[in-house]
């Protein structure tokens, strides 16, 4: 192994390490916090915490830090229905999620609460879990507490992929998050980045470097407004900012 290599190696172990600890510390925060007064923000907020302590450790082990571009266009509270509609690439995403607004909620798998302790942690924070393979039963439990949260004021972060794609590769958007979308006249803003060039998916090796993550304009969506159409506006706005990442790539 070369010294390149095992500096590499030895920088990505400590980045590891130190996102279980720090995971796996901020979970048991939030599962103690169970019947606290304002349990549920509170338990949320310690969870932006730990996002944000888990990104800079990202940064000060790996030497892994990011850039957002387009922030002022992300809402802090979901003062009007909001979607943020992901690229999905790797775990890191799912960190800067925890961050980006004040009261967030997300659709995820289900097996994710199935984990020791990280799944607990991950259930109290009331998301929105689904059976990936169950199709239509899926999208009708994404629409119905989806619409709960979001008219709650949460701000629904989803991955309209439904799952973590190399940085070439497209998957055609789901249509749970448009439908929603339609269903409230919610707005819908679009999230680009370049995470899976450092952070692979299914890799141990994390590479350093600045992640750039773009911020697209919010869609503004009235009722009755085509799912179709919807998607369609997103994905061209993506796959702009996507080419802007990686230029040449493709």
């Amino acid at each position: 192994m070369t010294v390149t290599r095992f500096l590499l190696f030895f920088r990505s172990l400590m980045l590891f390490v130190g996102m279980i600890t720090l995971v796996l510390l901020f979970a048991v925060l939030v599962i103690v916090n169970v019947g606290t007064r304002n349990a549920p923000r509170r338990r949320r907020r310690l969870a932006a915490i730990g996002g944000r302590l888990c990104l800079r450790w990202f940064a000060c082990s790996a030497g892994l830090d990011y850039s957002i571009e387009g922030s002022e266009r992300l809402p802090v509270m979901g003062d009007v229905p909001t979607i943020l509609f992901w690229r999905h690439e790797s775990a890191w995403e799912t960190f800067l999620s925890l961050t980006l607004s004040t009261d967030p909620t997300w659709v995820l798998k289900r097996e994710l609460l199935w984990l020791p302790i990280v799944g607990w942690g991950i259930f109290l924070l009331d998301p929105i879990a689904i059976d990936r393979a169950s199709g239509r039963t899926a999208v009708i439990r994404v629409l119905k507490v989806g619409r709960r949260q979001l008219l709650a004021g949460r701000v629904l972060n989803l991955f309209p992929e439904g799952t973590r794609l190399a940085p070439q590769a497209r998957r055609r958007y789901g249509m749970s998050g448009a439908l929603l979308a339609s269903e409230l006249g919610a707005r819908v803003i679009p999230i680009a980045h370049d995470a899976g060039t450092y952070w692979p998916r299914r890799a141990f090796f994390k590479r350093p470097g600045c992640i750039r993550v773009l911020v697209g304009p919010p869609i503004d969506v009235s009722v009755g407004d085509a799912p179709e159409a919807i998607n369609a506006r997103a994905t061209a706005w993506m796959e702009q900012a996507l080419a802007s990442l990686r230029p040449g790539e493709r």
